[in-house]
Order: C-alpha cells, then structure tokens, then sequence
C-alpha cells in the first residue's frame, strides 16, 4: 500500500455522508492472580449527604435484582493511561510537545489533568493563543489552530469551564466495570518500635494525635475496604466516535479531511494500543485468553459488523495523517506564578463582595 492508500483508506468514514457512527470493542479481563482472585477498586470520598452507613468508598450500583456492578477504572482515568503514549517514540513526533515550565518543574501538555483547560496552562504564556483557539472552535467550527497546539484535547475531550465554556466532545471514551460483585473488608494495625521505646513498652494505640501523626503509637485500621470478589465478568467497553470526528472542520474548507484523517490516526493509535494491566495497588487486569476482544464497526442505522486492525496499521495510518496536516511545533512555555496569584485575589474579593 502506497502513502496515498494508506492516506485514503479511512475516509468513507470521515465524509459528511458517511454511514458510520462509532468503532466499539468489548475486551474481558481477569486478575492476574486468576479468575475469582480479589482486586481492589478505586477509592472515593464520601459525597456530600450520603451517611456512613450507606457510602461504601467503591463506585458500586446496586439493581433490584441484587446484582452489583463496581467500577473498577473510569473515562478519566482510562483517558490519562491512554494519552501519555504520545509522549514516547515512537508516537512522540506525532503531536506537538508542549513544555510548561514552572521554577524547577516542567510539565507536559500530556499530563495536564484537564488538558488545553488545565490551570497550568491558563496562567502560561500559552493562554492567549489557547483562548483563541478554543473561541475559534466555538465562534467558527474550526478546530484547526487547536488540533496545531493541544491535538489530544481533541481526542480525549476538554473543557474549558473556567474561561471561554467551550467543551468538546470525547472522540475516545473507555471504562472498565466488574459485573456481579460481593466486597471485602480488611483490618489492620500498624505498630511502631520507635513509640515503644519512647514509652518504656505502654504505647499509646490511637488514630488521631500528634502521636499517631508522627508514627509513636500503635494505629488501629479495622474494618476498611478489602477489595472484591466478581462472580461474573471484568470488562473494558470502549467506543471511538466518528460523528464526533466528522464535526470537526478546518479553514480553509479544503483541509477539513486532512484535520479529521489527523485525528482520526491519534484516535486509532490510543484505541488499539496494548493497556498498561496495572491499574492500582492489588489490581492488575490482563486479557481473558478464554474471551478474545470483540470489534465492530457500527452504522447509523444500528447493524454491526466485525472489524479488525492492527496497532501497527493504526500506527502507518497515523504517521501518514500527520504528515499531510502538519503537526504543530514542539516549544517550552512558561508558567505564570503572579498571574495566577493576582487571578486568585481577585476571585477572592469578589466572592467576599458577593
């Protein structure tokens, strides 16, 4: 296949027409101690207005049925796993390598928690140009200039709340949920030499206190999250969105497809790369050998067909993209520590006046 093939071979489902609305895969997962082993979902804090009694620290729903379905990893977390990669080769060259620098750290665009959005960026040097791009996706439908500075912000989705309430949409959206769980609880205690000998043998046992702070007592953790036990599956749903791909537009009109085939090769790359299993501490998920992933491509009108593609074609596919649109330079920004503080006084007022 010639770089034109290669170039040409996705766009029946980039034109307006197209008849396709989304790539979905479904991949089954198992501990990696094995089927029925405990593994540990994330943690939350207790929302506002739910009792102790009723708030379990897992993200669990339970049906009237009984059934209880647990997540174990969410859109978010499942996006920042998937995003870094274009910080390695060789992916790297396929996105701009934006640097914020603040004193002796420096960040990169890839792991701002709300990408394009993300505070650091907004009190850099890059903000302006940022707020124009998003404006210009807004007032024009153009998303040209942002996919030349933040390309990923497009594909996993941004918000920028706190300044222009511009939002795109998510291109990629993945979760991993457990079907049919049962919880655990466990208790533990942690003891400590050094009390001991401060304390002539008689420690203290406590949770709370400057004692317990500072590791001189013996700390009691009874009954806390033990992990689950899942009676049925762990499965990954994951979907990429071609309406969403199909929404963007450039200008001029003439390099639209070369904007959505730019995207679309990004979106490729992230959906069929290999997961990284370790999710947490007492969780880490490996592909079920028994229930191969299933792929399918799925149309407007609801039918699904099978659909395949490797990495490595996702990756061709990728390069060739981004070559044809042009991928935006690399460069160092710079964070802007009395900005955000002159920014933060002023909100401070203001909510004082108010």
């Amino acid at each position: 296949m010639n770089d034109q093939q290669t170039l040409n071979q996705f766009d029946e489902w980039l034109v307006d027409e197209s008849p396709y609305a989304a790539i979905v895969m479904r991949q089954w997962l198992d501990p990696v101690e094995g089927k029925g082993a405990v593994i540990f979902p994330p943690t939350y804090a207790k929302p506002e207005g739910k009792r102790e009694d009723e708030w379990l620290g897992y993200n669990m729903d339970r049906f009237e049925n009984g059934m209880k379905v647990c997540q174990i990893d969410s859109v978010g977390s499942q996006a920042n796993r998937m995003e870094p990669i274009f910080k390695n080769e060789p992916y790297s060259k396929l996105v701009p390598q934006i640097t914020i620098q603040a004193g002796d750290r420096e960040i990169n665009l890839l792991d701002a928690g709300h990408r394009a959005a993300d505070a650091i960026v907004r009190f850099s040097d890059l903000k302006e140009e940022l707020k124009k791009a998003f404006l210009t996706v807004r007032e024009k439908g153009n998303a040209g200039p942002l996919a030349k500075i933040a390309p990923t912000s497009i594909v996993f989705g941004s918000w920028d709340s706190r300044e222009t309430q511009v939002k795109l949409p998510r291109i990629i959206r993945s979760v991993i949920r457990a079907y049919d769980v049962e919880m655990l609880h466990r208790s533990a205690q942690y003891t400590t030499i050094a009390g001991e000998l401060l304390a002539d043998g008689e420690v203290e046992v406590t949770t709370k206190g400057p004692k317990a702070e500072m590791g001189l007592a013996h700390v009691p953790a009874p009954w806390t999250h033990g992990g689950v036990i899942v009676r049925k599956e762990i499965r990954r749903d994951a979907a990429l969105n071609l309406a969403a791909v199909r929404a963007l537009k450039a200008e001029p009109p003439e390099g639209t497809l070369a904007l959505r085939r730019y995207i679309l090769g990004l979106s490729l790359v992230c959906f069929t790369a290999p997961q990284e299993t370790f999710l947490r501490e007492g969780c880490q998920l490996v592909p079920d050998p028994e229930k191969p992933a299933e792929w399918e491509i799925v149309s407007h009108h609801g039918q699904r067909d099978p659909f395949s593609l490797s990495h490595e074609k996702a990756r061709e596919y990728a390069v060739a993209a981004a070559s044809a649109f042009g991928v935006g330079a690399s460069r160092i920004a710079r964070f802007d520590k009395k900005a955000a503080n002159d920014a933060l006084k002023k909100k401070d007022k203001k909510s004082k006046e108010e």
